[in-house]
């Protein structure tokens, strides 16, 4: 048997056909309907061979005449074609068109997916313990890529990428010595050269020391919230969260605790109070707050870490722009004034250049971490061990350093240069002072609703994103405000997008006028 076919195996070939074909048929017909529903659903491609008719016949325990008819048939409708002392295929044409459908005319009788009245679809509507699915979050087009204009965060830059930095990294991890290392399972550990470059390299630019104990490695940053929130947070939990604040995280501790209480931001990041006294545990953004790019002031850490150990609270600092930073000299880590023990940190050593890698870190005390790991374990083992090999060395040999130090220079320029066109096209709109960060929070007038704004430059080939989603309370959230990103365009592209921008923000006016 060839090796198309032999890819859905003697049992799965009498699994479809006690699944795809009605009861009610006669034998052709049912072949007929199994092959037939196997080629639409894509199980048998355009071009594949299907089993010879000895082959189907034996494992359907049919007799071989059945099976030549029914594919006989099949030629004649054009879903299989015949090659001389080569066997039967799948027409390359066959979703061209409509075809007739085997399991009517010719005598045979159409097929009803109630066949059999005893079966019972399961429900999952009553075993889900949540929808996911519904929950509010951050949307980007797939194909923001192919636009002209991606004004979108955090995404993929191939102008920054170290292409050949990268592979030289890949390539060494794949010596003998390296493969010995990282190709056993893991279990609960983590490769322990990544560990030390994080320890000795990434974490003191935070002003964060940390023992190799206290660090875990993740499946990035979203990861690391997820594994907090299963072992920390119940039903009963209280979490204190930003508003405006970062949704993923958001839904992520909605999915455990009932008791989210929103925590308001203003131009010195997160309001301390008394509110923070009802919170088992805060999630922060103090670096750049998500999303509107402030830094959580000197007074206020102070403040949060002191109230903290009044309501005897954990804090959970997302350093989610640690890697991107640029400008003046960066405000610590929140973690770096940390006495007690109190703030857990969750970074991320990808978002800055290839997201997609998908590698962070928490740094926690010992006996939280070890938890973690084990935690960690029955999830998914450990991240892959081969990537983290790989990262190690791209931070030994100096290529993390040097990158930083690029995208630092870059994101410079095409921060002022957005500040420059935001001012220059949009003058109507209120944008947050661009300060380190790679993101603009920007308000518009009262009249718009950004996520129709984004819906409508979207057409023209820009991509923004609309700020109602970072809201808590989605019904109440204001609708006129929106995040622009500057990871993912080139500086040459900021000053037209921003004014095709422009010039759907005015044809968006006057349709809501008219």
């Amino acid at each position: 048997m060839s090796s198309q076919a032999a890819m859905l195996k003697p049992v799965l070939w009498e699994r479809l056909f006690e699944r795809e074909s009605a009861p009610n048929l006669s034998l052709q017909g049912r072949v007929r309907q199994m092959l037939v529903s196997a080629i639409l659903s894509g199980h048998l491609p355009p071009g594949a061979p299907v089993p010879s008719s000895r082959h189907l016949a034996d494992h359907l325990r049919i007799a071989r005449n059945t099976v030549v008819f029914a594919y006989q048939q099949l030629v004649s409708e054009g879903y299989l074609v015949s090659r001389e002392r080569s066997g039967h295929f799948v027409s390359d044409s066959v979703m061209q068109g409509h075809l007739q459908n085997p399991a009517q005319g010719h005598g045979a009788p159409a097929a009803t997916t109630a066949a059999d009245d005893s079966r019972r679809p399961a429900r999952w509507d009553e075993r889900l313990r949540f929808r996911p699915s519904l929950q509010r979050n951050i949307v980007k087009p797939r194909d923001w890529q192919k636009q002209p204009y991606p004004f979108v965060y955090g995404q993929f830059d191939q102008d920054l990428f170290p292409t050949a930095e990268w592979r030289e990294c890949c390539i060494k991890a794949l010596s003998v010595l390296d493969i010995r290392s990282w190709a056993p399972d893991l279990i609960t550990h983590d490769d322990p050269a990544l560990i030390e470059q994080i320890r000795t390299q990434v974490l003191p630019r935070r002003g964060v020391w940390a023992d190799a104990s206290e660090i875990v490695i993740t499946v990035g940053a979203q990861h690391a919230l997820y594994l907090l929130a299963d072992l920390l947070v119940n039903d009963d939990t209280v979490v204190g969260m930003e508003d405006p604040g970062y949704p993923d995280a958001r839904n992520i501790f909605a999915s455990h605790t009932r008791h989210l209480l929103p925590l308001p931001v203003d131009a010195q990041g997160l309001i301390t109070g008394t509110q923070l006294l009802g919170c088992d545990y805060v999630f922060v953004t103090p670096g750049h707050q998500c999303p509107t790019s402030v830094t959580l002031s000197p007074e206020r850490r102070d403040s949060l870490l002191a109230l903290a150990s009044q309501a005897d609270s954990m804090i959970i600092e997302d350093d989610f722009e640690s890697e991107s930073r640029w400008g003046a000299e960066p405000v610590p880590a929140l973690k770096s004034l940390d006495r007690e023990g109190r703030v857990i940190y969750v970074g991320s050593l990808a978002k800055s250049f290839a997201p997609g890698l998908r590698i962070g870190y928490i740094v926690a005390p010992p006996e939280l971490a070890v938890e973690l790991r084990a935690l960690r374990r029955l999830m998914l083992r450990h991240p892959s061990a081969y990537i983290q090999r790989a990262f190690s060395l791209f931070i030994s040999l100096g290529h993390h350093h040097s990158l930083l130090r690029r995208q630092s220079q870059e994101y410079q320029k095409r921060g002022a240069e957005l500040a420059r066109a935001l001012a220059r096209h949009l003058p109507d709109f209120r944008a947050a002072p661009i300060t380190g960060s790679s993101f603009c929070w920007l308000e518009g007038p009262p009249w718009l609703d950004a996520a129709e704004l984004a819906e409508a430059a979207l057409a023209d080939g820009v991509v923004i994103e609309p700020g109602n989603v970072f809201f808590m309370d989605g019904a109440s959230a204001p609708r006129n405000f929106l995040r622009v990103g500057f990871t993912s365009i080139r500086l040459e592209q900021i000053d037209p997008g921003i004014a095709r921008l422009a010039e759907v923000v005015r044809r968006y006016r006057l349709r809501a006028a008219a």
